[in-house]
């Protein structure tokens, strides 16, 4: 994914139903996280692009000190809302590169979830490497669709809809498994000269969707919130036709993380 600020802004007007609409993250990445940089509550923790703190509540309720950056203000509004009960946890309106801690301060770990994509990739490795405490880390995680085999058939018919709307998946079709995937992130972190990579988790599920449950979702995703609105209408439509065909009127949708976590030098 290229660096693009104009999509990175569209995720603020799905303040209100991201976190619901969004899976949460495995309980295993948190605990693999933690044991791969050694931390415990209460270090210093720095999230970038927190959204409405879908990656944060885990980690507060741990008893981690949390300071989270977000660039988009109704999304800052929701983490606030969502994370009041945490003392030790602050939430700042801002954007990543342009941002600067309190003189003095620096973290254990610098993590984003889901954000990192969208950050300056001539900034983010250099800001982050400059905030970090001596041996701490940097981790990165993204929650992506994933087309294992035996994925859901339906995905091939709701495909066929992308294309013709123009909105067509890029490269062949259903692509990798999430065992094939290429880590790009591991690559980047030792390319930096910043930062060495001290482990890597892949972690894979599957959830099921009702119409009105996966449209929620879809609703969440930048080209689905930037897309022309009468394809829009169209691809949703197809997509409810879709399941009505089905006795239970539901799909299944297969995701996968991956988690690289990164040691300063």
């Amino acid at each position: 994914m290229s660096f693009d600020r104009r999509l990175s802004a569209t995720f603020d007007s799905a303040a209100a139903t991201y976190q619901d609409a969004r899976p949460d993250y495995p309980a295993e990445l948190y605990s693999d996280l933690l044991r791969i940089t050694g931390l415990t509550p209460p270090a210093h923790l720095l999230e970038v692009g927190c959204g409405p703190g879908k990656a944060t509540l885990p980690l507060a309720r741990m008893g981690f000190r949390i300071t989270a950056v977000e660039l988009g203000q109704a999304l800052a509004a929701e983490a606030r809302r969502r994370l009041a009960d945490f003392a030790g946890v602050s939430v700042i309106t801002s954007p990543f590169e342009g941002w600067q801690p309190p003189a003095g301060d620096r973290f254990d770990l610098v993590y984003a979830a889901t954000a990192w994509k969208w950050l300056d990739p001539a900034v983010k490795y250099a800001k982050a490497a400059a905030l970090l405490a001596p041996g701490g880390h940097l981790a990165v995680w993204n929650a992506e669709h994933a087309m294992p085999a035996g994925y859901d058939p339906i995905f091939d018919e709701i495909q066929e809809v992308y294309e013709e709307i123009g909105e067509g998946h890029d490269g062949p079709w259903p692509g990798p498994t999430p065992e094939e995937q290429p880590n790009p992130v591991a690559t980047e972190f030792e390319t930096s000269g910043l930062f060495t990579v001290a482990g890597t988790r892949l972690y894979v599920w599957a959830l099921r969707y009702t119409a009105d449950e996966y449209l929620a979702l879809l609703d969440t995703f930048s080209g689905h919130i930037a897309m022309e609105p009468d394809r829009r209408r169209h691809l949703y439509q197809e997509i409810r036709r879709l399941l009505a065909t089905r006795p239970d009127g539901r799909l299944t949708r297969h995701w996968y993380v991956v988690l690289t976590v990164g040691r300063r030098l």
